[in-house]
């Protein structure tokens, strides 16, 4: 005699705190590492500070002044790119990402000629050109170099993040459940039944015979504002809140050493 059909709930809940407090741990983090190269510079600049003063003057102003820009610009895109995701529009969502992973691109093109034209003219740490250089102009190119690549790679890592989001963001959402083995003794001979919160059913199985070893459930939605992934909200945020750190460090690194002349 077949047994009743047995329900099998998919669970809703998100860790919504202990996933923003695990972003926080990680970008306090992040500024102590780029907070201990701020107390370096300013170490250095305190000593060297007409020789700092000096080789800041061959830096390019306007292409870090731009780079700003766009820095800036790309925090207000991914700003609107999550409160569009709580909004359920996932078209604005999308667009906005685009517009700040694009803008990324445009502050690595930048950075790339800016450094290219500095080490064509030999300005790179151990070359011979620099070497020859007082003290401080040698200090000041080292910190440059290590603290602009520290925060383009950082860029970088952003640009993959918020590509992996837009993936996520734009992919149809779905739902899994996976009922191992030995959960599987109550249920032979009966069939399962899927329920959506709050209590609907979505889907009913075949029964379940002695030879099924594991089920694995998986249902895909139409991605319209009622089957959004909450989850992709609080990955979006975390993201942007990754990007505005990226943001913000570059916001103490353009006046340090372009504007130091």
């Amino acid at each position: 005699m077949m047994k009743s059909v047995a329900e099998i709930a998919i669970p809703e809940h998100h860790d919504v705190t202990g996933a923003k407090l695990g972003m926080w741990l990680f970008l306090f983090t992040e500024m102590l590492l780029f907070g201990g190269m701020f107390l370096l510079y300013a170490m250095y600049r305190s000593k060297y500070a007409a020789q700092f003063h000096l080789a800041g003057t061959e830096l390019n102003v306007v292409i870090g002044t731009i780079n700003t820009l766009v820095l800036l610009t790309s925090s207000l895109t991914v700003a609107i790119a999550v409160e569009a995701l709580r909004r359920k529009n996932q078209k604005l969502s999308l667009y906005m990402l685009g517009l700040t992973i694009f803008f990324a691109l445009i502050f690595l093109v930048n950075k790339y000629f800016e450094w290219s034209t500095k080490i064509h003219h030999g300005i790179f740490p151990g070359s011979a050109e620099l070497l020859s250089r007082p003290k401080g102009e040698i200090l000041y190119f080292g910190l440059y170099y290590v603290m602009t690549g520290l925060h383009g790679l950082h860029v970088l890592v952003g640009m993959g993040v918020l590509s992996f989001m837009f993936y996520f963001i734009a992919r149809n959402p779905s739902r899994k459940i996976v009922i191992p083995p030995f959960k599987l003794s109550s249920l032979r001979g009966a069939k399962v039944a899927v329920v959506q919160n709050p209590g609907k059913q979505a889907w009913e199985a075949e029964t379940i015979s002695d030879q099924v070893r594991e089920v694995e459930i998986i249902i895909r939605y139409d991605n319209t504002p009622e089957t959004m992934d909450r989850r992709n909200e609080i990955k979006l945020e975390n993201a942007a809140l990754y990007w505005h750190l990226v943001d913000i460090i570059w916001i103490f690194l353009f006046p340090l050493f372009y504007l130091i002349a």
